[in-house]
């Protein structure tokens, strides 16, 4: 089955969202939505994830899975804003289990703060599938940009989060706390095991050199054959030394801080305090 996929691109945060209807019917999942954040005045904003919620509203889609590739570093989650007015189960891979556990360390987050992914309604792991209308999704693990990296095949398409960019711009950083270089590179293979037709939907385009357009729709075929970092039959050694060398240049992305304490809980804010103050902490030196 091919899906119906619209793509909703943030250029604050070069992030491609999706929604994915069932051809057949008005069953619909929305992947890796963006909830808008000033870092500088600390405020949030929805016209991202309202832009979503009038195409939803304007075709009359029934949304059924609310799902996350992996806890962003570079942006925060709308999910559960989507989910409070259009529905739907927000779902994430199971091992969002270690990266609640890693972060909450990093952000001193004590006790109160649940590890063990029950802020999300549904944790995906290797092998498992879930239904969008008459669409089969299946969920392939696909770790090294975190642990909790997942690819959601849906027909046709799959939606790779982080783990692969355009062809032209490579593949994902591997240095974040639990990420692997050589776990990246097993779980590409994973994905370019699958037909050269499919299509690939990535979670951000950084327009590479030399190209003019955004863009977020590739195939494994182009992958496979042109892909900067991975095509043409790279080997495992060859890519893990291309991956951490690239990685030890790059800096921290903007919205980390505040991203992964409210992705890490299915894209909340931290409780707030007596006064019903919310606040975020910025841990010095570390990260």
């Amino acid at each position: 089955m091919t899906p119906d996929v619209k793509a909703f691109f943030d250029e604050a945060t070069n992030t491609a969202s999706y929604v994915v209807r069932d051809p057949q019917g008005a069953a619909c999942a929305i992947v890796d939505s963006v909830l808008d954040f000033d870092y500088a005045s600390g405020r949030t904003d929805t016209a991202s994830a309202d832009e979503i919620i009038a195409y939803v509203q304007a075709e009359k889609l029934d949304v059924a899975w609310i799902i996350e590739t992996h806890v962003h570093a570079d942006h925060l989650s709308a999910a559960p804003y989507l989910q409070e007015r259009l529905g739907g189960k927000i779902g994430i891979g199971a091992e969002i289990t270690t990266v609640q556990d890693t972060f909450g360390k990093v952000f001193n987050e004590g006790t109160a703060f649940q590890r063990d992914g029950s802020q999300f309604d549904r944790l995906f792991v290797e092998g498992d599938s879930f239904h969008v209308g008459q669409m089969r999704a299946d969920v392939l693990h696909t770790p090294g940009h975190t642990p909790a990296c997942m690819t959601y095949v849906i027909g046709d398409a799959a939606f790779v989060g982080d783990t692969l960019f355009m062809p032209d711009f490579g593949t994902a950083r591997c240095d974040f706390p639990g990420g692997s270089a050589g776990d990246l590179y097993d779980s590409i293979q994973k994905i370019l095991a699958l037909p050269d037709e499919t299509r690939i939907f990535v979670c951000h385009d950084y327009k590479a050199p030399g190209r003019d357009e955004f863009a977020w729709e590739t195939t494994v075929g182009a992958e496979k054959k042109s892909n900067v970092h991975i095509g043409g039959g790279v080997s495992r050694e060859d890519f893990v030394a291309l991956r951490e060398g690239r990685d030890a240049t790059l800096g921290m992305p903007k919205l980390i801080v505040p991203s992964l304490q409210v992705n890490m809980r299915a894209g909340n804010m931290p409780e707030p305090d007596k006064d019903g103050k919310v606040f975020l902490k910025v841990p010095v030196n570390g990260l």
